[in-house]
């Protein structure tokens, strides 16, 4: 079946958080994601990734009912041990061990919120 409708990529993601402030902190000091914009005068911000804008709005804000989201965004890292060495000394607390699958390491942890978030880094030649 033809069609003209061609996908390209993810342009970005949103998260819900209940105190817009505290994520902005969370994913520019944290995380060391730089901060894109904020919704004109609306409690939600974009943080840029290179490759994925993510955004997280205020949901009480919008008229929505918080939830956190267990679908983790998975944050790629070029150096998988340094980067949870470093996430754990700002406090960072994960809530798995490193799993490695033989084609990658990764690591779950959470935001302010409780939406599930992660580390990941393939190796060489992994796809």
């Amino acid at each position: 079946m033809a069609t003209d409708l061609q996908i390209t990529g993810v342009d970005f993601a949103l998260l819900h958080c209940t105190d817009a402030e505290a994520s902005k902190k969370f994913y520019t000091e944290t995380l060391g994601l730089p901060l894109r914009k904020q919704w004109g005068d609306m409690p939600a911000y974009e943080f840029d990734t290179d490759n994925l804008t993510l955004a997280v709005m205020q949901s009480d804000a919008f008229g929505q009912e918080f939830a956190a989201s267990s679908g983790a965004v998975a944050f790629q890292v070029s150096d998988f041990d340094s980067a949870k060495a470093e996430l754990e000394s700002r406090g960072v607390k994960f809530a798995t061990d490193t799993i490695d699958s033989g084609m990658c390491k990764q690591a779950y942890f959470r935001d302010p919120d409780g939406n599930a978030l992660a580390i990941h880094e393939r190796y060489e030649g992994q796809g």
